[in-house]
């Protein structure tokens, strides 16, 4: 067995066909076919089936079994690959929410400079959602996150630090701005600005509207809550926002959420189970930990 393989057996599993499998690695039919039966003789099972009357390649269960295996190992590779890169760089990867970041950033900067690590730090900036697919595919080291729910996969260490909830704003001009609350459902006919799909808030609204079944008029979407907030201000349309992203000088109304059981907003400190602590990583994760929890979000979990 080695390596390759694994990745000729994981590619023959999803195209079911020698021969693309060999073009697409560059190699020859003939290698493919030897490397599946050293994986059968060693394994002492039938991973895959000729059907010649139809002209097929069927995978037998144990085929599918062991290739859920393989997608383990390969990605756990592909990880070590990059971690192995980056060591040599000592860069440290760091993903942030628009969000999140624009509320704990300011004060995590301050510290780095402070400590000279922020020389090897590397910010991405996208949705939640977007960074805990990149943090697991091992092309970063630490994200703040957003979720619904606690991130609990075995690949994941998580640290739930605080949760918030969501809000609606609405522009002052908006005939809902002289309520304090409303329930979603009296949202209906309203036109959403919303953020674009991989962040939370736009799985938020779907959840709601879906409860209260109706389909919401998002009438414009973008990554840049400073966007968001000066159409709403216009009157363009209402959105729906974490309480940690509001300030006392934006141009529009709040209103609370009547709704019983709804969803709330958690923050939490991310990285992988597998993650080696370094002297710059664990530096940079003391550095997260005093942040957040002497922020007035964490300061009211801890009490």
């Amino acid at each position: 067995m080695n390596i390759r393989d694994f990745e000729y057996f994981h590619q023959l599993v999803k195209e079911k066909n020698f021969s693309k499998v060999a073009q697409n690695l560059s190699v020859s039919q003939p290698t493919v076919t030897l490397a599946i039966k050293r994986l059968e003789e060693e394994f002492e099972t039938t991973f895959f089936i000729r059907d010649r009357s139809h002209k097929e390649l069927l995978v037998t269960p144990s085929g599918y079994q062991f290739d859920a295996h393989l997608k383990v190992i390969l990605n756990e590779l592909t990880i070590a690959q990059k971690e192995a890169s980056r060591a040599k760089q000592e860069k440290l990867l760091f993903g942030l929410p628009p969000i999140i970041g624009n509320y704990f950033f300011p004060n995590i900067v301050s510290k780095l400079i402070a400590t000279g690590l922020i020389e090897q730090l590397e910010t991405k900036e996208a949705g939640s959602q977007a960074l805990l697919k990149l943090l697991l595919a091992g092309s970063l080291d630490f994200c703040l996150l957003g979720s619904l729910e606690p991130l609990t996969q075995p690949a994941l260490k998580a640290e739930t630090f605080a949760q918030t909830s969501f809000k609606i704003i609405v522009s002052k001009q908006h005939p809902l701005a002289q309520k304090k609350a409303v329930y979603f459902s009296e949202l209906k006919d309203e036109r959403f600005i919303m953020h674009n799909e991989g962040f939370i808030h736009d799985k938020v609204l779907k959840l709601l509207a879906q409860k209260e079944h109706f389909r919401p008029d998002v009438i414009y979407r973008t990554n840049y809550v400073h966007v968001l907030k000066s159409m709403v201000a216009s009157n363009t349309g209402i959105a729906c926002l974490t309480d940690i992203a509001l300030s006392p000088n934006d141009d529009f109304s709040v209103l609370d959420l009547l709704d019983e059981h709804q969803p709330k907003f958690l923050l939490s400190i991310v990285t992988r189970a597998t993650q080696v602590m370094t002297p710059a990583k664990k530096q940079l994760l003391d550095i997260l930990h005093d942040t957040v929890y002497h922020s007035p979000l964490g300061k009211e979990t801890k009490q």
